[in-house]
């Protein structure tokens, strides 16, 4: 149902709810493996959110001049529309935190965990912000779904911990896993409370890391305060980086997820995607070459059962907020 209209949305609102969702799976299941490949590679995990913010933020300079011409409200906008405090929100959230905590993780944890505790622990956190934020206040059938998920995020988690006694450091990974998903969670829920716009959510972020964080590391960099290794990695690596993170995992998955939000409500949007923890984790087996461990695999299923049973929570539930004006 659409959360910002209390009513069931309509027959074509709700296949482009669906179409955004799979954008949605794919593009996330994908995300892992190219987080945890590029440990391997020259370019550290703040190279590669420079990248995803210059990139997406010079595209969205030319989405934000096509969007004015067709809504000229917000020409005098340049932060999306939206006031500089939730501006500034959005961007913090699904941009620097999400990204800063996303990648330096993967230096660190297997895809598995990744799968586990990225998009596995979001429907957790993004209850917790909805019970914070919004008075939301999750039904038994619910809790018992994330009941697994927190189940499975301590398996996973730690068993990682149990290690770091004998100097493991995968436990970090994990720890930074659950801040991107906690920051991600939080972004959700603030699309819904300000009733924010795909477009809208989108040209913000990317206006925000754009002339934020982008100048910053760039004299960071420059400055020799900052190590990177952009100047030792080759060219084929920068570029799709920057295309990757920029394109596709920024512009066409924010939009898409944003729009599943706005169909679909932020709590069920993130049970949608819970496919994503099993596509990811077995993928990293052929692909990345990485083992499936038996705890592993028990925290697997276990966010997989929650994820799927808080779907099947949510299926029925309305949430009676005011769509606005304009809004698609």
């Amino acid at each position: 149902m659409d959360s910002r209209a209390g009513i069931e949305p309509g027959p074509r609102a709700t296949w482009v709810g669906w179409l955004c969702a799979a954008v949605v799976l794919c593009i996330w299941s994908s995300f892992i493996l190219v987080a945890r490949s590029s440990a391997s590679r020259t370019l550290s995990p703040f190279d590669i959110a420079f990248l995803r913010f210059a990139v997406s933020g010079v595209v969205l300079i030319g989405l934000g001049w096509w969007w004015r011409r067709r809504k000229p409200p917000l020409a005098s906008e340049w932060r999306g529309g939206l006031p500089a405090a939730r501006w500034a929100g959005l961007g913090l959230s699904a941009g620097v935190a999400y990204c800063g905590f996303a990648y330096s993780a993967f230096f660190f944890a297997p895809a598995a965990h990744g799968a586990v505790l990225l998009p596995g622990s979001l429907p957790l956190w993004t209850a917790v912000m909805a019970w914070l934020l919004l008075g939301e206040r999750s039904g038994r059938q619910r809790l018992a779904g994330l009941a697994l998920i927190v189940a499975g995020d301590l398996l996973v988690g730690g068993a990682s911990l149990l290690h770091a006694f004998d100097g493991g450091t995968v436990w970090i990974g994990d720890l930074l896993l659950l801040c991107g998903s906690m920051s991600w969670g939080l972004y959700t829920v603030l699309c819904r409370r300000w009733r924010v716009t795909a477009v809208e959510a989108t040209l913000a972020i990317g206006s925000f890391c754009l002339v934020t964080a982008v100048p910053l590391y760039a004299l960071g960099v420059l400055g020799g305060v900052i190590p990177s290794g952009l100047h030792a990695a080759p060219w084929s690596e920068i570029v799709f980086q920057g295309l990757y993170q920029g394109l596709f995992a920024m512009i066409i998955a924010g939009m898409a997820y944003t729009q599943v939000v706005a169909t679909f409500g932020p709590v069920r949007s993130t049970m949608i995607t819970a496919l994503v923890p099993p596509i990811a984790a077995l993928a990293a087996v052929p692909l990345l070459g990485e083992a499936l461990v038996p705890t592993t695999l028990l925290g697997l299923a276990c966010v997989t059962g929650g994820l799927l049973l808080g779907l099947r929570a949510a299926l029925p539930r309305t949430a009676p907020l005011p769509r606005p004006e304009g809004a698609t």
